[in-house]
């Protein structure tokens, strides 16, 4: 008999991440949550990327990502990412980002 794996994320709620953001600072986070001011870009080295809101009833972070994500305005996804409580980009604070990992 085979016993296969299945792996489950554990959510965790937005309003957990805004509540206690030193508690996640680059922590492995899974949220859920729908898709907000979606953007395509390309990085520095000329690789597409892209970042979205992801807005839920409580509460809003910033996902940013490398390559091309099948999502849409409104779409509800659920992402897996680094949580970073502040990032400096620059002259630019980024405060509650999710650099996605799928």
């Amino acid at each position: 008999m085979m016993v296969s794996k299945a792996y489950t994320a554990i959510l965790t709620e937005v309003t957990e991440l805004l509540a206690h953001p030193d508690q996640y600072d680059h922590q492995v986070v899974t949220v859920s949550g729908k898709v907000a001011n979606f953007q395509l870009a390309t990085n520095r080295e000329g690789r597409p990327a892209y970042g979205f809101l992801l807005q839920s009833s409580a509460g809003t972070v910033k996902v940013i990502g490398l390559g091309k994500a099948e999502v849409r305005e409104g779409d509800y996804v659920i992402v897996e990412g680094i949580f970073s409580r502040l990032r400096q980009a620059g002259r630019t604070i980024v405060y509650n980002e999710i650099k996605a990992t799928s």
